[in-house]
């Protein structure tokens, strides 16, 4: 799997989000364009093939990253390589963010679905299969794309799609950590499942594709480890989050965006013990929100009034 710009030719940006594509797509495309000799009569048509896979992964991946950030989270990189795309997105840690924010790639596909339909119709209207054969065949291969990506990425198996919206769905009924644990657990299996396939059908492909899950299944796994660890920390009293009511965990969890030191943020009421840098607003560990630090504590409790201007960092 890619990991962000490393080995990446930026193509484009739009709207703030940077296109790259790694520099393996290209000898995979070379293979892939030179085996599908035979079905068009120029191989001009095959490299066109190609590009419109790769552009409707780059919409479907733009679907992703357009609704991070219309939930509030971050989302300014794509990456293109031979196994599809990567949007590097960092939706807020809550269950409805998360959802929309995967859920929108594959509703990319669900919308070209009937467009495409439309074009396929259209086209055997208009005589094409017997005046333009190759731009027919063209259209109607746009369309198998399309549908092959949507039922591929809608398997329910962490760490595509569809694994990721059923462990959305999850987080709802048993929280963030369980869920990505029993995502990722059933995610194996689905692994399992596809190094079975590929051994059937002696395919390279599907045994990248077991080794991109497997890899992904199990950073998930160990992340949910951490979650788990993190949910048994002692809360602070008297203190919590002014949108998710939850109090902050006790230690050295929040990090100072000035010296990068870790400290207990509201042990010190947002001063930085090493640099004395003070802050004025700080990121909820659970939630994501970002509020004022006298929002956090209950009106029982006294706090300074002489924070500055910056803002605490987060573990």
């Amino acid at each position: 799997m890619p990991t962000g710009r490393q080995g990446s030719i930026r193509l484009f940006q739009f709207r703030g989000i940077h296109v790259f594509l790694h520099w393996s797509w290209f000898l995979v495309a070379a293979y892939e364009i030179q085996s599908r000799n035979g079905r068009y009569s120029s191989v001009a048509w095959n490299v066109a093939e190609y590009l419109a896979l790769f552009l409707i992964v780059t919409l479907h991946e733009f679907g992703h990253a357009l609704a991070c950030r219309q939930v509030g989270g971050q989302a300014n990189q794509i990456v293109l390589w031979p196994l599809g795309g990567v949007a590097y997105v960092d939706p807020p840690p809550r269950p409805g963010a998360t959802l929309w924010s995967i859920a929108a790639g594959p509703l990319v596909n669900v919308v070209l679905l009937p467009i495409l339909l439309g074009l396929v119709w259209l086209s055997g209207s208009l005589g094409w299969a017997q005046t333009m054969p190759d731009l027919y065949r063209l259209v109607d291969a746009v369309l198998s794309i399309d549908v092959v990506l949507l039922v591929f990425n809608i398997l329910p198996i962490y760490p595509l799609d569809g694994g990721q919206i059923f462990r959305a769905l999850l987080w709802f009924v048993l929280g963030r950590a369980r869920s990505l644990q029993v995502a990722t657990i059933l995610g194996l299996i689905g692994v399992a499942g596809f190094i079975g396939l590929a051994i059937w059908t002696r395919s390279i492909w599907y045994a990248a594709i077991a080794a991109f899950m497997l890899m992904n299944c199990w950073s998930g796994f160990k992340h949910a480890q951490q979650l788990l660890r993190f949910a048994k920390l002692p809360r602070r009293h008297g203190v919590a989050c002014p949108a998710c009511k939850a109090s902050p965990p006790i230690g050295d969890l929040w990090k100072c965006g000035k010296c990068a030191q870790p400290f207990d943020f509201f042990q010190t009421q947002g001063v930085c013990p090493y640099c004395s840098t003070q802050f004025t607003q700080t990121r909820c560990l659970e939630c994501g929100a970002v509020h004022a630090v006298s929002e956090w504590f209950s009106p029982a409790m006294s706090v300074s009034s002489t924070f500055g201007s910056e803002m605490g960092g987060q573990r």
